[in-house]
């Protein structure tokens, strides 16, 4: 690969997740969502990007996004959600969630973007002294029905996002939903944790059929252990687990399926 090739495939890979409720609780709707998939309608599509830094180059990255990346991905009709680093210092992945009226308006966005020449500029000033990214991860979805609106602002107050990820054994995901539709998310809030964002991988992505991906804010890593602590004991919620599992017939979440990052948003964040 030449270099013009490999700025732009790695432009296309490195270009360098409060309020709410469920929608059967009064959750206000995203207006970008629409009708889910079966509708014959176009939803929103997010794009959850997770770049591994190369040592010793954060704050390369940090600078590229700051002083370039966002400013280009404005011009280019990409709208920024949120920018984070993990709260563990050794964990060196800056994660970012990009918003798009669908798939089709994506492609074109960044399309047009990595052609750009200020970003192509950016780049390659960027990495005259070697490579910021080691490796870039970047799953798209829809948001679940029963998802709130992401809020935008100082979101967390100083406090954190978390970034929560479960997988189902196979078929089971529609009971995994219910039982958030009908109670987890309600249950979250009344033990104090903030429901950001609830997603499902597109039907073209890895593992779609068994994972359902969120976001909440917390106050701090304590306050979430606290939170989850409390919410573990709820009368309520133990029933709703133990009601789910029947109709399920076992548990909704397969063996090591459920996973956690809490992130602390960038300077530049929209969510800061």
């Amino acid at each position: 690969m030449n270099r013009r090739e490999f700025v732009v495939s790695s432009a296309a890979m490195a270009a360098g997740l409060v309020g709410g409720g469920c929608a059967s609780g009064g959750y206000r709707r995203d207006p970008l969502v629409g009708p889910h998939p079966g509708s014959g309608k176009a939803s929103a599509v997010y794009e959850l990007r997770i770049y591994t830094i190369n040592p010793g180059k954060a704050e390369a990255l940090h600078n590229r996004f700051r002083n370039h990346t966002l400013r280009l991905f404005r011009r280019h009709g990409i709208e920024s959600m949120g920018y984070w680093m993990p709260v563990d210092a050794a964990d060196a992945r800056l994660h970012f969630l990009l918003r798009y009226p669908g798939r089709e308006a994506r492609e074109a966005s960044w399309k047009a973007f990595v052609a750009d020449p200020d970003w192509q500029a950016a780049y390659k000033a960027s990495e005259a002294s070697g490579p910021i990214v080691a490796k870039a991860e970047n799953p798209f979805y829809v948001a679940t029905d029963y998802s709130p609106v992401p809020a935008k602002g100082n979101v967390s107050r100083g406090g954190v996002f978390e970034w929560r990820s479960y997988t189902t054994p196979p078929g089971r995901l529609a009971n995994l939903d219910a039982r958030f539709r009908d109670h987890t998310v309600r249950l979250f809030e009344r033990h104090g944790m903030k429901n950001w964002l609830y997603l499902h991988r597109m039907a073209d992505q890895p593992h779609a059929d068994v994972m359902m991906e969120y976001f909440l804010v917390h106050a701090s890593r304590e306050a979430a252990k606290a939170s989850f602590d409390s919410f573990g004991k709820d009368p309520a919620w133990k029933a709703a687990r133990e009601a789910s599992e029947k109709a399920a017939g076992g548990s909704l979440t397969a063996p090591g399926g459920v996973k956690s990052v809490f992130l602390a948003a960038t300077d530049y964040s929209p969510t800061r």
